[in-house]
């Protein structure tokens, strides 16, 4: 599956679409994706808010993935 790089919000949105789709195809339901995080202050913390929503992302990303191989 061709799914675009994890690198801002967009393209996490992007792979979300992609792979409900095909899960949608299949008759299969994903679990909801991760939220986007409201409680950045913007000043690049270590350990931001964001780091963790990616992590998340990557994380929903290898399970649907997972469910998708059946």
């Amino acid at each position: 599956m061709n799914l675009p790089p994890l690198t801002d919000k967009e393209s996490a949105k992007s792979m979300f679409r992609i792979l409900n789709t095909a899960a949608a195809a299949k008759g299969i339901k994903l679990r909801p994706a991760p939220e986007e995080p409201t409680t950045c202050c913007g000043k690049g913390c270590n350990g931001c808010v964001w780091e963790g929503y990616y992590e998340a992302v990557v994380y929903w990303r290898d399970e649907a993935l997972l469910m998708l191989e059946d």
